[in-house]
Order: C-alpha cells, then structure tokens, then sequence
C-alpha cells in the first residue's frame, strides 16, 4: 500500500489549530503508515499545541494585515513572498499526496505554492461567513468543506461539500461522564454550574462582565468555572478564593468541563459553536465584534435563528445580561427547547466525511 503524505496548515487560534488536529488524527487512524507535517505561522500559538499533539511543524514569517499603519503592514508584501518561497520548498521536499487548509495566517501562501505545483488541495472554512484568504484560495482549491449552508455566494458550488466542523470525539458522549467530571474538577453536585468560555486567547470583555456580575451571578444559585485565558490569568486568579467560584487559564479536559455544566456563556468562534452544538447545553453566546467580517456573530445568529441558543452583543452587555441570564436560569422549558433545537443543528460525522473527502482527492 502507498504510504500517503499529508501538509495540513491552520493556526492563530485554537479554531484554526484543533480542527486540523482532529482531521490529522483521523487520517492517521485510516493511514497509520501516513506521514504528516503542519505548518503554521512562527509566532503563534500553534507553534506548542501541534508538538504537544504529536506533530512535526514548520514556521512561516506571516501575520495578517493591521487596520491601522504598522511596520507589520508595511512589512507585509515582503512576508508574504518569503512564505510563499518557504512553502513551495517545503512542498518540493515534502512531496504531499494532498495539501489541506483550515484557516489562519499561514494557510494562504501554502495552499497557494500547493495549487502552483498542481497539488490536490482542500479548504476547510469553519465560519458562516468566510475570510478572505479562503475566497481566495477557493477558486483553485479541489474540495471545500464547510460547517454552514449557502456559501455558494462565496465559492464555487460544485466544490462546497456540508460537512459540519470537525470537533473533538470524546465530545460525542459526555453524558455518561457526569459523576466523573464533578469530581475532576472538585465541583458541587447539589449546584448548578455555568461554564465561563472567552476562546482559546481569553476574552478581555467576557472577563469584565463576570468580574462585574459574580455577586449576581453567585446569589441565582450558580458555581462558576471560569476560563479566563493565559493572556487574563494573573488579573483573575484570585478570584479562585471565593466560594463557588473558580478560574482557570485554559482547560485540558474539555468532555468532562461539558459533561459538569449546566449553563454556557462563550464566545462565538466557529469551533466553539461546533462544540456547543454538540454537547447541546443552554447557552448565551457574546460574539467577538474584533473579528474580521464580524463572522462571530453571524455564527452565533446562526444557531439562534434556529431556537438553538440566546446571544448578546457586547455593546448590549450592561443593559441585558441580567435578564437573559435570569430567563436562562429560571425557565426549564427555554432550557429544553435550546438544548433540542442546538442537537439538531450537530454535525457529529464531520471529521470523518471531511477525511472522506480528502481520500477522494488520493490519486
């Protein structure tokens, strides 16, 4: 048998980095025999988390464009030749069978050097909305795979393929780890639990939101985990000290945080979303308006236009948070009808019909 030879490129954030992680493990599991090599741009963070999961990576000298005048935008021509150059290197030493992009800085000029030598490539756009490096990339891209429908206003329709987002499989059954996951983290059975979420970076407004309502959101009854992000952690730790209360800068188990909660408040990256859709908890979203195309909150709308959860916007928080929290907290039937209508919109096949796909593209 052939021994097949994978790049995969997504980074920047955790939404761009696990679900290529996730794609990486299940075409190791159909082609153990595989070889595989990421690349990513050289000063983020999926430089750690693709090691720590078992991976080879290359770095790019790429960073995006700035909505203001940098010596990073200035810069940015002459990085995107030289990340251009490195990759068509790269693609000549290594050799893929099949180059697959999940979004981020260094995704660009590697799918790009990958079309040029005339290399099967697939997109996977997680957003609702998509980025302009991927709509780009799409008219040379072989297959697309993506999470949301009527995106043929932005690529070719007879390359799109509905597969969902690929999301983490010990996701697929956290009702069984209720019991397990409450003693993991040392939560209180007889409480309810809202699970805090500001996105693999943090969240720098979720995070004054909860520091401005713990008072309130501790006297409905609620214990909050509280994941602040690394970037946050030395501004709120010490809010670890109160009572039902607990704040943490990044969560290693992510089934067994789900399988305690009762109640999410999170951001709206599209990952995020795939997740929550998944575990079905009811949730309030706060969409990042920081986001190019504001695709947090089209992600988010997505899911609310189908009943499947509530959202505020930032510039809203002062004025509603307390009572959408209140609904929330208190009315059972909501509860039920979010957390239905959230399990209809999961896509739990999704990274085995995208890993289907790339093994379409295998000559």
């Amino acid at each position: 048998m052939k021994q097949y030879k994978f790049i995969l490129s997504g980074g920047g954030t955790g939404g761009h980095i696990y679900p290529a992680i996730a794609i990486a493990n299940e075409l190791k599991l159909r082609f153990p025999d595989a070889e595989f090599l990421f690349v990513g741009a050289q000063d983020k963070m999926e430089m750690q988390k693709v090691p720590q999961a078992g991976y080879v990576i290359k770095g790019l000298w790429i960073s995006g464009l700035q909505r203001r005048l940098t010596l990073d935008n200035i810069l940015f021509p002459v990085k995107v030749l030289s990340s251009l150059w490195r990759s068509r290197s790269i693609i000549k030493e290594f050799k893929p069978d099949v180059v697959i992009g999940t979004g981020g800085f260094a995704s660009g000029p590697l799918l790009q050097a990958a079309g040029m030598s005339s290399i099967p490539t697939l997109i996977q756009e997680q957003n609702s909305f998509p980025g302009i490096t991927n709509k780009l990339l799409s008219k040379k891209a072989s297959k697309i795979c993506v999470a949301y429908e009527n995106l043929e206003r932005f690529f070719p329709q007879d390359k799109i393929i509905l597969t969902g987002n690929p999301v983490r499989q010990d996701l697929l059954d956290i009702d069984s780890k209720r019991s397990e996951a409450l003693s993991y983290f040392n939560l209180d059975d007889n409480k309810k639990t809202l699970l805090v979420l500001g996105g693999s970076l943090g969240s720098r407004r979720i995070n004054q939101l909860i520091e401005n309502e713990l008072d309130f959101l501790i006297a409905s009854g609620v214990q909050v985990f509280w994941q602040c992000g690394n970037f946050y952690m030395a501004e709120y730790k010490h809010f670890s000290d109160r009572e039902n209360v607990q704040v943490v800068s990044f969560i290693d188990r992510m089934d067994l945080i789900y399988a305690a909660a009762d109640f999410v408040i999170s951001r709206a990256g599209a990952s995020s979303v795939s997740e929550l859709c998944l575990v079905a908890k009811p949730t309030i979203f706060i969409p990042s308006p920081n986001v190019a195309e504001d695709h947090q909150t089209k992600n988010g709308k997505a899911i609310v236009d189908n009943g499947g959860a509530l959202l505020i916007k930032e510039s809203e928080l002062d004025t509603k948070f307390e009572s959408v929290f209140n609904k929330l907290i208190h009315d059972h039937q909501l509860q039920i009808n979010l957390s239905n209508n959230m399990k209809k919109l999961a896509k739990p096949n999704a990274t085995k019909d995208i890993v289907d796909a790339i093994v379409s593209l295998l000559k």
